[in-house]
């Protein structure tokens, strides 16, 4: 059984080598769906839960909500969705989060309908404790084979995402390309922090689209560069599976991202464990990303900010 982690809103599924042919069987599969339309963009209205993109979509005619989450490596489904089109398991995933871990049924043969497009994952998981929650704010989570299919421009302020084709996608305006590459299917970028008489702390982010902090930093990054020393902080908390973790909550003066300089992120400081695997500094979320119109191509490993 493949095993996977879930820190805050980040789902990540590790998964195992007999894999591998089914994964680039789903690559073929999305190439040809994302083939489907011409080169004007599919858009689609979206609403922000503290930042976040909410995308509307069906299945089986059923109205749902999806969080756009590049941190996910396999969609999930709310249980009570999963009750309500009486579809059955097809198999189990471990999923370790932010302070423990449980076991989440599979299902397989379900299409998302977002309106002109179309989604057909492999398969997506359930996360069991999301019944207990007392309030629900989505039906499910999109993530890495959704990237892999379009390209994906979030248009915060405009309310709207627009899917491009992959094979047509050329982007010619003014804003910053990052390149990044892939671990464990999610994007990383090279950035920089830059505080107060120090010299630029450089460091590895995972892209997550599904955090609405604008930084999240591991504790080893944090002890290591004595980043609590520089900057005013309050306790604060992160939650996910298996509960929750203490934070300390402050603002880092400059995120450099290539020659953008994002200006008092919002940055959680974890005082211990991190939202992502060494030797990740840790992740960038929707408070920094809200601030650009943003490309993610993952066909050609860039992302492009482009300042409103």
């Amino acid at each position: 059984m493949a095993a996977g982690r879930i820190f805050g809103n980040c789902r990540k599924a590790l998964y195992a080598p007999r894999m591998v042919r089914l994964r680039w069987l789903a690559v073929v599969i999305a190439a040809f769906f994302a083939s489907a339309f011409g080169a004007e963009p599919i858009t689609i209205p979206v609403r922000h839960n503290h930042n976040r993109v909410i995308l509307p979509g069906k299945i089986n005619e059923v109205p749902l909500t999806f969080l756009l989450d590049t941190a996910c490596t396999i969609p999930t489904l709310h249980p009570r969705v999963i009750d309500q089109l009486k579809v059955e398991p097809s198999g189990r995933q471990r999923i370790v989060g932010i302070a423990g871990e449980e076991r989440a049924p599979t299902y397989r043969g379900l299409v998302i309908d977002l309106g002109e497009a179309k989604y057909a994952p492999r398969r997506v998981a359930s996360i069991p404790s999301e019944r207990e929650e007392s309030r629900r704010r989505r039906d499910g989570v999109l993530g890495s084979g959704f990237f892999e299919q379009y390209v994906v421009e979030f248009d915060h302020r405009a309310s709207l995402i627009r899917l491009h084709s992959p094979t047509n996608f050329h982007y010619s305006g003014p804003g910053e390309t990052l390149s990044f590459y892939f671990r464990q299917e999610i994007p990383v970028v090279s950035a920089s922090l830059v505080l107060p008489g120090r010299d630029p702390i450089a460091g590895e982010y995972e892209v997550d689209t599904g955090c609405d902090s604008g930084l999240c930093l591991g504790a080893d990054f944090v002890s290591r560069n004595k980043l609590l020393a520089s900057v005013e902080s309050r306790s604060s908390e992160k939650f996910g599976i298996g509960g929750k973790v203490e934070t300390q909550s402050g603002v880092i003066p400059i995120l450099r991202l290539g020659k953008m300089e994002v200006v008092k992120p919002q940055t959680d400081f974890f005082e211990t464990g991190s939202p992502v695997d060494e030797p990740l500094a840790g992740h960038i979320g929707m408070g920094v990303f809200h601030r650009y119109k943003v490309f993610l191509d993952y066909s050609r490993k860039q992302l492009i900010l482009e300042a409103y």
